[in-house]
């Protein structure tokens, strides 16, 4: 099952056996984070630019979600939604009660304890290094309202439909397309 696009009615059905499972079996659960760790960790990094922050949000995004499995209610959306609006949430926190600093990657450097995390580390380093201009675009973006950050790091950096993000953000397809447009115009004059 993929993310990046819309799924089946018969995948749909598939997660949400899956989901009820993870309920009340841990294993399911663990199912749940070996598909969604890298996504939900991907967005992290794509939204915070620092490693050790990511790594840290993914895991209490999945903490959260674990502690509140039980009273999760299927609505035939993919479950990753819940677990994107988690983590958006995690993020969007720690920006408020950061004043939105972004650390340097210097900072990212000396945080990250190579011997714990070496193949998330050695894989977002290449993935940060394949953009030069990803960490002047980044601060860009983080100088945008959270509002409009959600929307376009889903839309170009996690590559999601209007339809997901619908889903993720848990709002109308005219108020995303909005945001997206109002964002984009915000970023260009920010970025020239």
């Amino acid at each position: 099952m993929t993310v990046n696009t819309i799924v089946s009615p018969a995948e749909l059905k598939t997660e949400e056996q899956l989901v009820r499972r993870a309920q009340h079996d841990c294993q399911a659960f663990g199912e749940l984070y070996e598909i969604y760790y890298q996504r939900i960790f991907n967005l992290a990094l794509k939204r915070t630019a620092n490693i050790q922050l990511a790594l840290d949000i993914t895991s209490v995004t999945f903490l959260k979600a674990l502690s509140q499995i039980k009273k999760y209610r299927w609505r035939d959306v993919p479950f990753g939604a819940w677990l994107y609006r988690i983590a958006g949430n995690e993020i969007n926190d720690y920006y408020r009660k950061h004043n939105g600093r972004v650390t340097s990657l210097e900072q990212i450097a000396e945080l990250a304890d190579t011997n714990d995390y070496t193949d998330e580390i050695n894989q977002a380093e290449e993935e940060l290094s394949r953009h030069e201009e990803f960490l002047r675009l980044h601060e860009k973006i983080a100088e945008l309202p959270e509002m409009y950050q959600e929307v376009i790091t889903l839309k170009f950096f996690e590559k999601k439909k209007i339809r997901e993000m619908v889903q993720i953000l848990g709002k109308k397809e005219g108020t995303i397309k909005s945001l997206l447009h109002r964002g984009l115009e915000r970023l260009r004059e920010k970025m020239s």
